[in-house]
């Protein structure tokens, strides 16, 4: 799962990259004319848990990928619209997230002359519904181009096709982006290939300076209060301490954290965030080789859960032996969980829960 960062120029949109990946990419104006992508590992303390019973040689966490999109192009949000090989990589992307300006710094002005946030999140907002719009207005002359040469049959399959592009474009014009309109399955069908940045879940980065660290819960709930909306949730970090504390190895990293009162690490909230965004849950799998969450769409089939891990393991799908964590970890062990009569067997169809620790059974 790919997640695209956006923002406004001098935003802070590498600085943050760099801190959910722990990469080192400049964040000098231009230092890039391609987009960076990186991994994050998705926290999960029931990793290490999982790691004492088992006593793995590795523990594997879930990831998200990031992409810290080429250079914003020049007059985003004043005289320049959404384009270019910078419009191709967002609709490759399953979500956004909107790096947002909150922090003050004379020495890099911000675009519009003032910070405001909300009229940035606007701002970006309107691109989107632009390009949107663009896209479905080609399409509607395309299919009346193609609606006066059609036979009949063909005529019936246009009409339809363009009364609800027609539909989702008025609720566009109206500012009601596509992650907010309720659609049926046939016009979420009929849309998906045009791949519409606002279809997309928006996740809302607030990057606050280190002077706004002591307010950074408010912010966040305010502005929470303020943009929720269906497939959009909110986060506030410093992005520049949390970019310098991500440099340091663990220990270092805790020891200044706590000296500076910086509480939990930006990184793991968000990329927690993404994932949440994505509509991710995790199952888990433990044996003497590896502990491993692997990500899934909260009640995935059984069968197709065992395919994340191996086509064969589809392909030959037996039964799946369950038991939630929270059991395994009062119990200690499978062996006292066989005992207790805990440990389930589930067939093909079963809805795997975040949290199930499953062992697949299969033959090929």
């Amino acid at each position: 799962m790919e997640l695209g960062i956006i923002g406004l120029a001098k935003s802070g949109k590498s600085t943050v990259f760099n801190t959910l990946t722990r990469g080192r990419v400049s964040t000098a104006s231009g230092a890039s004319a391609k987009s960076n992508i990186g991994t994050a590992k998705v926290p999960d303390g029931r990793l290490g848990v999982l790691a004492g019973i088992f006593r793995p040689k590795r523990v594997t966490n879930a990831e998200v990928q990031y992409i810290d999109l080429l250079n914003t192009p020049e007059g985003l949000g004043r005289d320049h619209g959404i384009g270019g090989e910078y419009f191709n990589v967002l609709q490759r992307v399953d979500a956004l997230v909107h790096v947002v300006r909150a922090f003050e710094n004379p020495a890099v002005p911000h675009i519009q002359g003032n910070v405001d946030p909300l009229r940035d999140i606007a701002t970006l907002d309107l691109e989107l519904t632009f390009s949107d719009v663009a896209i479905l207005e080609r399409r509607l002359e395309r299919l009346d181009a193609e609606l006066k040469g059609a036979k009949a049959q063909e005529r019936d399959l246009i009409n339809r096709e363009s009364a609800i592009l027609k539909k989702i474009n008025q609720r566009l014009l109206e500012e009601t982006p596509l992650r907010e309109q309720e659609l049926t399955d046939e016009e979420k069908k009929q849309i998906s290939a045009l791949q519409l940045l606002t279809a997309k879940p928006l996740l809302v980065l607030l990057n606050v300076g280190e002077d706004q660290l002591p307010s950074v819960t408010q912010l966040e709930a305010d502005l929470q209060q303020k943009v929720s909306r269906p497939n959009v949730s909110c986060v506030a970090l410093c992005g520049r301490l949390e970019e310098e504390l991500s440099q340091m190895d663990e220990e270092e990293e805790a020891e200044f954290r706590k000296s500076l009162n910086a509480g939990e690490p930006g990184h793991d909230r968000v990329v927690q965030g993404s994932y949440r965004l994505l509509g991710l849950v995790s199952f888990l799998t433990g044996n003497p080789n590896e502990v491993r969450a692997w990500p899934i769409i909260q009640n995935t089939p059984a069968v197709q859960a065992a395919g994340r891990i191996h086509s064969d393991m589809e392909r030959g799908f037996i039964r799946a032996e369950v038991i939630p964590y929270d059991d395994l970890e009062e119990c200690g062990s499978l062996a006292e969980a066989k005992r207790r009569g805990l440990l389930r067997s589930e067939g093909k169809g079963y809805p795997v829960k975040d949290g199930d620790v499953i062992n697949f059974l299969f033959n090929v």
